[in-house]
């Protein structure tokens, strides 16, 4: 399979060089693709530096902070004009285990979204608080539960699909800005048709640089489930029952 990882940066410059390597390690046939939001650390700069001396990596420059969602959108957008077959979805903060993906793309024989699961047996957020811990898997199931979702990680940030996956729905219709793009996602897919599958993962602190994650990004997050889940349900009502 033709495969494009996508990897949005914003101000990573302490962590790109190493994303990208370690990428390049795990799945050396992927090209890259970094979309970056016009970060004044120089993030792209040093991005292209590093996509010169491992060749297969592009780097696309945005004007400016236009948000998680937006950017995969863009990669999306570039996967599907490329003719890729698989498109992986992951963070430049080095949270996630690389080593997972041949594993993760090897299961798009049998499924067309498969999830870097921290929340299946073999999964784990080690070095969180309880507390943290809790609202993110409490919060996930919660999404899971009022969508109909057969995954246990709606909002992991670490995830393969095939590109086919994305023309059974509008991906370019999609309106979350921040991690619920995620939730959305997946969503869209499981109402079109989609089969999912999980891989248990290990994800860490970042070590370096700021985090994007906040208060009011599982806020939104909730907020996105709640109402699409409602509109689902008043549809379900809304309909009309068979003649007997």
């Amino acid at each position: 399979m033709r495969t494009l990882v996508v990897l949005p940066t914003y101000e990573e410059a302490a962590n790109i060089r190493e994303a990208i390597t370690r990428v390049r390690a795990a799945v050396p046939d992927a090209d890259i693709l970094v979309v970056d939001d016009n970060s004044p650390d120089g993030t792209a700069d040093l991005a292209k530096v590093v996509g010169e001396e491992l060749g297969r990596v592009e780097v696309s420059v945005r004007p400016g902070k236009a948000g998680l969602g937006s950017a995969y959108r863009h990669g999306f957008e570039i996967a599907l004009r490329g003719g890729y077959d698989a498109i992986v979805q992951m963070d430049a903060d080095l949270s996630w285990e690389d080593e997972k993906l041949p594993r993760m793309l090897a299961g798009l024989e049998h499924a067309d979204l498969v999830i870097g699961s921290r929340y299946i047996a073999g999964g784990s957020i080690p070095h969180w608080p309880w507390h943290r811990r809790a609202m993110s898997k409490y919060g996930n199931r919660y999404a899971c539960v009022v969508l109909g979702l057969p995954i246990h990680d709606a909002t992991s940030g670490f995830r393969v699909m095939r590109t086919t996956a994305l023309q059974t729905f509008d991906v370019f219709a999609t309106r979350s800005r921040g991690y619920g793009f995620m939730i959305e996602t997946a969503y869209r897919l499981h109402r079109a048709g989609s089969t999912m599958a999980e891989v248990p993962v290990t994800f860490v602190d970042r070590v370096r640089g700021q985090s994007k994650l906040s208060l009011g990004v599982a806020v939104e997050e909730l907020a996105l489930a709640t109402g699409w889940g409602l509109r689902d349900l008043l549809l379900r009502r809304r309909r009309p029952r068979p003649a007997r």
